[in-house]
């Protein structure tokens, strides 16, 4: 299970799980990187 993501801007995210780490990467996206929409699959590939 993949629950840790660092943005390309720096920014370290950790989820409780998978879903929670979707869900606050997207978030950050929505709130730092407006336009820039990656899928479920696209935040997994880059999360170890």
């Amino acid at each position: 299970m993949k629950t840790r993501l660092r943005c390309p801007c720096g920014e370290y995210l950790r989820g409780d799980d998978e879903d929670d780490l979707i869900a606050k990467t997207q978030a950050h996206l929505a709130e730092q990187h407006p336009g820039h929409d990656y899928s479920r699959e696209e935040i997994l590939f880059l999360a170890y």
